[in-house]
């Protein structure tokens, strides 16, 4: 049967059910139209209260955590406070109107000269304040305690038992910003609702008319939730304008990792640790994931085509336990809270029920962009304990964290177990085309893979111009039985990383490992080692020197590009930058940060920076993708500024993110020597490996340069290269074949260049 829908909205009372009874339904679109599956209803009644409008909540509204102005997400008003940290919250001067809807925000991630606030670079925990008396606040509960009291591991204090990142927030439990506050309503494009008084206030952008704008609020969780139906069909439909209330409960988001997460009281120190700690529950790692607003459990047949995923508060498209044979074709993900598209589950490592496996999906030809716009630990498509899933010739972009994330539950190999055995095999990503990745947080990756995943073949991927620290390819603590082949990795912090010990042989040998044919600029040279096996891949320079075979292939395939270019979100201006770090200097200021996770559907024009009491600068993106930041002067020593940074497109100016710095006279030398440096060569090629000084000489290095015998000095600067604390790499081309080559490195600082080492 086949259920013709012509185009509107369709506004949902309560979610599509679909269960055993249903089987062989076609839900497709009238030709030539796109009809919404809405969980949104409409604010009406606005006024104008001066520079900002308010509008009455509607009738259904309970709760939400988003507003959509004609089509475009607006901002949940946030901004700093200065507070002290305490062991159930703060001290600070404070005043909310509302204390109990404000949120805590500690994101991951590295910043040139500022380190992460959150439970692990990679994640961005959020927690509400539970209560405010005079100047103590209280953060409500159980977030604050899954979030601070995770116990250590005794052999590495540094590192909670749970083996993925620290016991406590880090940064003295500082957040990066504080949201949902009414007194934070100061820029074009934030909004606040006002619970108590059931008023939801917005502040228009340049050339809205919100009198008749079509304002959208998301009031259902889920749009459409499939259990045991067989060969069901959605086809040419936008699902939209759903929330996820979870994170603004007293759970609030105690991230592991992608959005899975601590839940319940006293999970800190039981949920999901098994044997490692007493009273632990298992299986280890069987932590709570985000739900999808569009949900499918226990069912087979699923085909979604040709559909938007667009404008949604939790994860996209969520495929659960039990599921087979489906399809997922020619779809958009965009402007979404959380993980993308996720894939099987992390609580049933081994089911006991061969009806609870994930099996046979096939993901292919999607475009996967602008998101996660909420939860920056998310990551596009998020595969758990599956079997014979096909992740291939889709284009990823413009990510706030990795690409691809595959796999469960390999920690354990950290304090050298073996990684948990699950059901977890016979996984292909393929072809796939994945960039502008990792433009918040770190330590991840364009496929990043966790745990024993038997049989994965990752082949044929292009995974370039990544922007935080990480790897193309992350085969990370557990992971075994993986092939990774005929890759092009470029412009990536690290292209790939790394074998593991067979911690179950315990005999030296590794987890076995296939590393072969790729193209990429690490550079690692041929090696056999027991178990594992690299060889036969070739240093590139760009990825004109990869072949165009493979080049070609990845991505969309042809008879699907018009998923690229299908109108989904409206343009506008970009979204807010996550990340800014600043350093002072003498009469000056180095100002960092990376490019917003929504450019608003057209490129960045250029970056404004503006200091309080201080100058206002306008920066080229050339100039801050090729040095990653920007030396602003005429400053005054001593003098605390507000630094503000703003992303311009061709609609305007974006919400600005904001951190502070004081410039400061200070004696300054020239940085001691690069360390480390070696060399692997290629074709004409070379890989230039080095290390930091150990001495900056009192000031941030901005450059280093390569030098050797018969060619000019190669300068290497950009977020890439001075993100790294411990190693990095430069490529150097144009090499004449048969001749030797000492290469020199140096480090620059704003004292000049100190000395050099070779290698």
């Amino acid at each position: 049967m086949t259920v013709w829908i012509g185009g509107g909205t369709y506004r949902l009372s309560a979610p599509l059910e679909l269960d055993e009874r249903d089987r062989d339904v076609v839900f497709r679109a009238v030709p030539g139209q796109r009809p919404v599956v809405s969980g949104g209803v409409r604010v009406t009644g606005w006024r104008n209260d001066g520079k900002m409008w308010s509008a009455p909540a509607p009738e259904l509204l309970g709760n939400t955590r988003q507003l959509y102005v004609d089509g475009v997400r607006a901002q949940r008003a946030r901004g700093q406070v200065a507070v002290k940290a305490t062991a159930t919250g703060y001290e600070g001067e404070v005043s909310w109107r509302n204390p109990g809807d404000v949120e805590f925000v500690y994101t991951g991630g590295d910043g040139l000269w500022s380190s992460w606030k959150g439970l692990g670079p990679w994640t961005e925990a959020r927690c509400p304040v539970g209560s405010v008396s005079g100047r103590v606040i209280t953060m409500a509960q159980p977030c604050w305690d899954n979030s601070t009291k995770r116990p250590p591991d005794p052999d590495h204090p540094t590192r909670s038992i749970h083996e993925v990142g620290p016991g406590d927030l880090h940064a003295d439990r500082q957040p990066a910003y504080v949201e949902n506050a009414f007194e934070f309503l100061d820029q074009p494009g934030e909004w606040y609702f006002d619970r108590a008084a059931r008023r939801i206030h917005y502040l228009p952008r340049a050339g809205e008319d919100v009198a008749k704008a079509d304002v959208e609020v998301p009031v259902a969780e889920k749009l459409v939730d499939i259990k045991g139906s067989h060969d069901i069909t959605f086809d040419g439909l936008r699902f939209a304008y759903a929330t996820w209330l979870r994170p603004s409960s007293g759970e609030g988001l105690s991230e592991i990792q992608a959005t899975i997460s601590l839940t319940g009281q006293g999970a800190y120190d039981k949920q999901g640790l098994c044997h490692r700690i007493a009273g632990g529950t298992c299986p280890f790692g069987a932590w709570t994931k985000a739900p999808g607003n569009v949900s499918v459990e226990h069912a087979r047949g699923i085909r979604f085509l040709n559909n938007d995923f667009v404008h949604l508060g939790a994860a996209g498209l969520d495929l659960g336990h039990g599921v087979s044979q489906v399809t997922v074709r020619g779809n958009v993900f965009t402007d979404i809270s959380g993980n993308g598209l996720q894939i099987g589950d992390v609580d049933q490592p081994l089911p006991s029920d061969a009806g609870d496996i994930t099996h046979h999906i096939d993901v292919t030809n999607n475009h996967l962009y602008a998101l996660p716009v909420e939860f920056r630990g998310a990551v596009a498509v998020f595969n758990g304990y599956t079997q014979n899933t096909t992740i291939a010739h889709n284009q990823i972009d413009h990510t706030a964290y990795s690409g691809i994330s595959t796999g469960w539950g390999g920690w354990l190999d950290k304090v050298g177990e073996p990684g948990q055995p699950n059901i977890s095999r016979d996984n292909r990503i393929a072809d796939n085309l994945v960039f502008d990745h990792m433009l918040v947080l770190s330590d991840g990756a364009g496929i990043y893979n966790n745990g024993r995943t038997g049989g994965t073949e990752i082949t044929g991927n292009v995974i370039r111009d990544q922007r935080g620290p990480g790897h193309g390819i992350y085969l990370d603590n557990g992971s075994s039985d993986i092939t990774v082949s005929r890759n092009v990795l470029v412009g990536n912090p690290h292209d790939w990383a790394g074998l593991r010990k067979n911690h179950e042989l315990d005999d030296g040998s590794y987890w076995p490992m296939s590393i072969t044919g790729n193209y990429w600029q690490q550079g690692d040279p041929d090696k056999m080692v027991p178990g594992a096996t690299i060889k036969g891949n070739k240093v590139i320079a760009k990825p004109a020197d990869a072949p165009e075979s493979v080049v070609d292939n990845s991505g969309i395939e042809p008879s699907y590009r018009g998923v690229l270019s299908r109108t989904v979100v409206k343009q506008s201006v970009p979204t807010a930058i996550d990340r800014v770090s600043a350093c002072g200097g003498d009469g000056f200021a180095y100002v960092a940060w990376t490019p917003p996770v929504d450019d608003g559907g057209a490129a960045i024009t250029a970056y404004t920076v503006e200091l309080s009491d201080g100058p206002r600068v306008t920066v080229p993106v050339a100039d801050i993708d090729q040095l990653g930041y920007v030396k602003v002067s005429g400053l005054r020593n001593g003098t605390t500024y507000t630094v503000r940074v703003i992303a311009d497109n061709a609609k305007g100016p974006g919400i600005a993110a904001s951190t502070t710095v004081t410039p400061v006279a200070r004696t300054v030398t020239k940085p001691g020597a690069p360390e480390n440096v070696h060399v692997n060569l290629g074709d004409r090629v070379a890989t230039v490996y080095f290390s930091p000084p150990a001495e900056d000489g009192g000031s941030p290095v901005v450059a280093y340069t390569i030098t050797a015998t018969g060619l000019d000095g190669r300068v290497v600067t950009g977020r890439k290269v001075l993100l790294r604390k411990k190693d990095t790499f430069a490529v150097i081309d144009g090499l004449a074949a048969g001749t030797a080559y000492t290469f020199t490195v140096t480090a620059t600082n704003v004292a000049g260049t100190g000395p050099g080492a070779t290698g």
